[in-house]
């Protein structure tokens, strides 16, 4: 069946995910052959230090040249995830393309649903922060944050918790500064 497939096909990924975690330091040219066979672009002088986490072993994902993710970066690459060149991940920073209704008798379906993640050129992504699907960041963004909406290249952006509810957004111990 379809499905049979398609989680024979994520097993092939999380494999050589696997295989990516348990180089050695000084395996680069290991590193960087596998990070190319996982990866649907991997941009060039990308480094990503082990463990990496992802659904699929990072094959919906695109990083430009010269991104740095530091350890436990995690990829719900469920759909596609974009990271322009020149952008820096801290560590236990997770980025989610899925999630789950909110409305138990959908969730207990098993529905899910994707929406691409998307993060810009020279972008600074803090300490465990957590990107949740559909978000668009083109912006430095602080340790420990938690974004749902979308920010500009003017933004400088600090949060624990930022809801955006339809029309009206409410921030929780949220600080924006505007560049000029």
């Amino acid at each position: 069946t379809g499905d049979d497939e398609i989680m024979e096909e994520q097993l092939k990924c999380l494999d050589m995910l696997y295989d990516f975690n348990q180089t050695r330091p000084s395996e680069m040219e290991k590193r960087e052959k596998l990070l190319k066979e996982m990866f649907a672009e991997i941009g060039e002088d990308c480094y990503i230090e082990p463990p990496l986490h992802a659904n699929w072993g990072g094959k919906h994902c695109h990083f430009g040249k010269n991104v740095y993710a530091n350890f436990n970066l995690t990829l719900v690459d469920d759909t596609h995830i974009y990271i322009g060149d020149y952008t820096m991940i801290g560590p236990n920073v997770t980025v989610a393309t899925a999630g789950h209704p909110i409305l138990p008798e959908l969730r207990q379906k098993g529905y899910q649903y994707n929406f691409p993640v998307t993060i810009g050129k020279n972008c600074w992504i803090g300490a465990g922060s957590v990107i949740v699907p559909g978000i668009t960041i083109m912006v430095i963004e602080s340790r420990n944050s938690v974004n749902l909406h979308y920010f500009d290249t003017k933004s400088l952006i600090w949060s624990q918790i930022f809801f955006e509810n339809l029309s009206m957004s409410i921030a929780m111990n949220i600080g924006i500064i505007e560049f000029l």
